[in-house]
């Protein structure tokens, strides 16, 4: 039985290394865990989820890589650097 609602893996893959509480991480582990998903799935996910809402357009492995904006996400704003 094939399940049409199974999106196929990216062929490539990129870093995305992040600081987070440490508090916030376990707590994040522990859930992901209770849901038999590892971080990196989730955070797959949430990551689609937000690219599919701000472009509009469902996300596909061969899509494009920017928006139509530049790449910027609609008018992103940087933060400046800590002093």
């Amino acid at each position: 039985m094939k399940n049409s609602s199974i999106i196929p893996i990216e062929e490539r893959t990129a870093r995305l290394t992040i600081l987070i509480d440490p508090r916030k991480k376990a707590v994040f582990e522990r859930l992901c865990a209770e849901e038999d998903l590892t971080s990196s799935q989730v955070v797959r996910r949430m990551i689609r989820a937000y690219i599919e809402e701000r472009t509009g357009k469902p996300w596909s492995p061969g899509g494009e890589a920017h928006t139509e904006s530049g790449g910027r996400g609609g008018g992103a704003k940087r933060r400046s650097s800590r002093s």
